[in-house]
């Protein structure tokens, strides 16, 4: 599939990695619509690709049904990322506002039904998974697609949080429409993302702020046992592309590298990359989630042909060059950073 000249609408295109997208479908060749409210996204992370993308400020959740459906008219592919998202620590003190997403997701469906749009890909999580898969510390499990199966109904689910529900039942919604309408489709599962443009709430961005503001003792929420699967940005990208060439039918695919890092393994990389070492305390009453998490990527591999090529710590000091341009040193840590998204 050629991206030349395709139209392409991106729902919350000028947040974290939906802006990373929009800058690769444009170098790309496509003709691409921004849709964005600006809530948690930034126009400045759209600086790269601004003048060459028609932006529309606009609410998917409140929005009036047919001016959406006008909006989406002769749109080839939807990547909807569109989603009251955020760290950890936001997830877990925000879950009414995280409830939003089932409204968000059913409007963008529909108005990719009404439209006739051709094709939406869904940016999920890896949050739709059971916990009780993921309560192990030192587990070698990785997760698989059909440990959590929109398509069977008669499956018993349990996902992650308020946030969790929202990003399955998404799912099930987009295959609802695939089902009764026709609509073509896939859900990429997202794990732990991370690189320029990210915020404070999420762990990586969090280690590097602390980081960055020399902050002694330096405080790691939990034990610091816990682990998780680092996806760098980029990868995640060509993931959904990749999705969308090649997936019509919702078949859901895991992004993940299928490797664990630690977190205090995580900040100790950021401290050598940074040059900065201080004694370190654990709070194990901060929001941490579950202990082990990682995704196989089988599937991706069979049916994309996608692989992860940035390693943990190229794309860690990818994301420390930005973060130490573009911010500036205040001398203390704001909590508030680390809960709110700013």
């Amino acid at each position: 599939m050629g991206w030349k000249n395709i139209r392409v609408l991106v729902t919350g295109g000028a947040s974290f990695i939906s802006s990373h997208l929009v800058d690769e479908l444009v170098r790309l060749g496509a003709k691409v619509t921004v849709v964005d409210n600006l809530s948690s996204g930034k126009l400045e992370n759209l600086a790269d690709s601004i003048k060459k993308v028609c932006f529309v400020k606009m609410d998917v959740e409140h929005c009036d049904a047919d001016k959406m459906a006008e909006l989406f008219k002769e749109i080839d592919v939807v990547f909807h990322l569109a989603a009251v998202h955020g760290g950890r620590g936001y997830i877990d003190t925000h879950p009414a506002d995280a409830c939003s997403n089932f409204a968000i997701d059913h409007h963008v469906f529909e108005s990719a039904f009404r439209s006739g749009v051709k094709k939406v890909v869904f940016a999920s999580s890896a949050c739709i998974y059971p916990p009780w898969l993921q309560n192990r510390y030192d587990s070698d499990y990785l997760l698989k697609e059909s440990d959590c199966d929109p398509l069977n109904q008669s499956q018993p689910s349990r996902a992650d949080l308020e946030y969790g529900w929202a990003k399955l039942m998404g799912e099930v919604q987009l295959n609802a429409f695939i089902k009764q309408y026709g609509l073509k489709g896939c859900s990429v599962r997202f794990v732990t993302v991370y690189g320029p443009r990210e915020n404070e709430t999420h762990a990586v961005i969090a280690l590097i702020y602390k980081a960055f503001e020399r902050m002694n003792p330096f405080v790691i929420w939990g034990t610091g046992e816990q682990d998780r699967d680092f996806v760098y940005v980029s990868d995640i990208v060509n993931g959904m592309i990749l999705a969308a060439e090649k997936i019509s039918d919702g078949t859901p695919i895991n992004l993940g590298t299928g490797r664990r890092y630690k977190l205090k393994e995580v900040a100790n990389i950021i401290f050598d990359i940074m040059n900065f070492h201080s004694k370190v305390v654990f709070d194990a009453s901060k929001p941490t989630g579950v202990v082990s998490r990682a995704l196989g990527n089988t599937r991706a591999k069979e049916l994309l042909g996608w692989e992860p090529k940035v390693s943990l710590e190229g794309g860690l000091r990818k994301t420390i060059e930005w973060y130490v341009k573009t911010h500036v040193r205040r001398g203390f840590v704001d909590e508030k950073r680390l809960m709110e998204r700013t």
